[in-house]
């Protein structure tokens, strides 16, 4: 019985576990091939930053904004950036595209906006150093993250009535809270809104289906309460339009002598509006903050700022870096600055042109800068 024991002991080092290594070795040098193919791939884009100028006068719905995503983002397997940045209070649109795409988002927002004004711009993330002790700036960030299941829609504008021919005194927009709140900044600060999206494959229809499916089941025989009939009917809604993966995130950056805590304060608030109670809502997560108590805590802090910042300048979402890929679980967490990276969760057109898209005439924010010239036509000369 030693002796077969011994001998199957000797067979599994000699034969079995050099096996083993090997089979774990080449699927090491796959997945690391593949990770730098991709690297390799994603270094290769040359990426653009696309300020537009909305109109003087915004007469269309958001109905526009959400064509524009249908039409010009949908096509392509790259990623886009939305953003809404404040800079001293000053409030201007963006969209991050690769340069080869940039004259088709050009083509497609003239469609929908033919007063509006597209430039190509520096990236104004650059403008802000690395966060240090040293330097003259601070950052605060955070992610924003869906509260339930893809399934669930967020309250959208045709929620409030923008699809309809309102007059312009009686529209309720929700995005007016977030472009006052922009503009109430003041000198030496900025708030940045990212918005990073690609398009979604259909599976996540399938999985609404069943997620509406199994809310049912247990009312098969009996009468369901009221409110599921809103749910089934936002879930059903939803699977109705395109679908993007997506990731949201939000820094306040300042210089040091202009730092106000209760801006912070105010951006777990920024998608409030966007909220029902039946169905789905927005909530923080990722945020550049640990217990200060903690040892090493000051250096963690500035490394999570740090990594913050250039996954915001990077548009960081599809492609993570090797350490998001290898799962490693520090059992003492606050020598190395790290968080959980975030899963893209899904949204509809109508729900991205919820939280981007031209405020009408009723918002009267100064700094929001808009087009003067209601002469101003889209160039004659872009390819169609």
């Amino acid at each position: 019985m030693i002796d077969a024991l011994g001998y199957f002991i000797y067979n599994v080092f000699v034969f079995i576990w050099p096996m083993m290594l090997l089979y774990f070795l080449a699927r090491l040098s796959w997945f690391l091939w593949n990770h730098y193919s991709e690297q390799s791939s994603i270094s290769s884009i040359n990426w653009v930053l696309l300020e537009i100028m909305p109109p003087r006068e915004v007469l269309r719905s958001p109905r526009a904004m959400e064509l524009f995503f249908t039409n010009a983002l949908f096509h392509s397997k790259v990623w886009f950036s939305l953003e809404i940045a404040s800079i001293d209070g000053q409030v201007r649109f963006y969209v991050r595209t690769p340069n080869k795409l940039k004259e088709f988002l050009e083509t497609n927002m003239y469609a929908q906006y033919p007063q509006a004004q597209i430039k190509v711009v520096d990236d104004y993330t650059f403008s802000v150093d690395k966060i240090s002790e040293e330097s003259d700036w601070n950052l605060w960030g955070c992610e924003f993250v869906l509260e339930k299941d893809n399934a669930y829609p967020i309250k959208t504008y045709v929620d409030f009535d923008l699809d309809k021919n309102l007059k312009e005194e009686q529209k309720i927009d929700p995005i007016s809270p977030v472009i006052e709140f922009l503009g109430s900044l003041q000198k030496g600060e900025q708030l940045w809104l990212q918005i990073v999206l690609r398009p979604s494959k259909d599976k996540w229809i399938d999985d609404s289906k069943k997620t509406l499916e199994s809310i049912m089941e247990p009312y098969a025989e009996k009468k369901a309460p009221d409110f599921l009939s809103t749910l089934a009917e936002g879930i059903t809604n939803k699977t109705m339009k395109l679908g993007f993966e997506v990731g949201i995130r939000v820094c306040y950056v300042a210089k040091k002598e202009f730092w106000r805590n209760g801006v912070i304060k105010n951006i777990g608030l920024l998608f409030k509006q966007y909220s029902n109670p039946f169905l789905n809502s927005f909530k923080t997560v990722n945020t550049t903050e640990i217990d200060s108590s903690l040892p090493f805590a000051g250096k963690s802090i500035l490394g999570l700022k740090n990594r913050m910042l250039n996954e915001y300048r990077h548009r960081e979402l599809f492609s993570p870096p090797l350490r998001e890929k290898i799962p490693i679980f520090w059992p003492i967490s606050i020598f190395i600055p790290t968080w959980i990276h975030s899963n893209p969760f899904i949204l509809n057109v109508e729900e991205i042109a919820t939280l981007f898209h031209f405020p009408g005439q009723i918002l009267k924010v100064p700094t929001l800068e808009r087009v003067e010239s209601k002469e101003a036509a889209p160039p004659t000369n872009l390819p169609i």
